[in-house]
């Protein structure tokens, strides 16, 4: 099986997890091959029935990183390198590794029930044949040659493996020995689910991968003052206001209206005008002196001018 297509805009990390997947499976075979053998391996990590009893709990793990052969672990491998990287860009290291987990434990599962008398459970198949099943829930379009001969779209690979497995499940339901074709069917079923539940990594978070950027309407962004030197700037500004601030604390006291040719402004007024000044100082202390309207900067002025009078 091989890639035909791909998606146009790909994720540039590299599948670090798929990296140590690869690489402590082919470790723990390169101990079981030269220093313990098959059989004490099988025994030591794989799945037997009876261990939930004798509280080996670690087998519910560590079966998926042991293999039966050569052939059985170069062609899971070859599998998981084929589906896994494109998953592991889409997701993140963290869920995938995770997502890989539960599909290797919804495989036990189903051997437990299903295949309880098979023997040893070892291999990553159902793990993988998950990851294989996210793979086509994403790209389900995607072309693979199958056998390296038949070319197959990547959902229909899927859902002949499911049917196979399904039915050598039946056919093998009391045998003691061979394939674990129901740890097999288990990890797709186990990977189809977690794609469907709630609040999961399912295709609403391959999408929002590569959704498009949130719409933040049509208000213009707020301008910022040009500068050449905007620490110097903002503390000129900042005394100007301190200065205004203060000017009014002295003034507000005495209440006396000062005699002018215009009319006195209504008692009700000088509090409002008072306020207005207060937010435009509050504005030039937030934006700057650019940010004022005209009518703001009229208002400065008026106050400027009567700041001077009494002082």
């Amino acid at each position: 099986m091989s890639y035909v297509t791909y998606d146009e805009f790909e994720s540039a990390r590299t599948p670090s997890a798929v990296y140590w997947l690869i690489g402590l499976c082919v470790a723990v075979y390169f101990v079981q091959a030269t220093l313990v053998g098959d059989a004490n391996m099988a025994n030591w990590l794989g799945y037997a029935a009876g261990d939930l009893q004798s509280r080996s709990l670690w087998t519910l793990v560590t079966y998926m990183f042991v293999h039966g052969g050569l052939v059985h672990l170069l062609l899971n491998m070859w599998t998981l390198w084929l589906f896994g990287p494109r998953v592991e860009r889409s997701w993140g290291a963290s869920t995938f590794t995770w997502y890989y987990l539960w599909c290797g434990l919804g495989g036990w599962a189903f051997h437990a029930m299903f295949q309880p008398n098979a023997g040893i459970l070892v291999g990553a198949s159902a793990a993988i044949l998950g990851v294989a099943v996210a793979y086509a829930s994403r790209w389900p379009d995607d072309e693979v040659l199958f056998f390296g001969v038949v070319p197959m779209k990547v959902k229909w690979l899927v859902v002949f493996m499911a049917l196979i497995n399904i039915t050598m499940t039946v056919i093998d339901s009391g045998s003691t020995g061979g394939t674990a074709y129901a740890a097999h069917f288990g990890g797709m079923l186990a990977g189809w689910l977690y794609l469907r539940a709630p609040n999961v990594g399912s295709l609403d978070r391959f999408r929002s991968r590569i959704a498009p950027a949130p719409d933040y309407g049509d208000e213009p962004p707020r301008a910022v003052p040009k500068t050449s030197r905007p620490r110097e700037r903002e503390r000129e500004t900042d005394d100007i206001v301190a200065q205004s601030k203060a000017a009014m604390a002295r003034v507000r006291p005495a209440s006396k209206p000062q005699p002018k040719p215009q009319a006195a402004p209504t008692p009700a007024a000088v509090p409002a005008a008072s306020t207005a000044l207060d937010a435009v100082l509050d504005k030039i202390a937030a934006s700057g002196m650019e940010s004022l309207t005209v009518a703001e900067r009229l208002l400065l002025d008026e106050w400027s001018k009567r700041l001077r009078d009494v002082t």
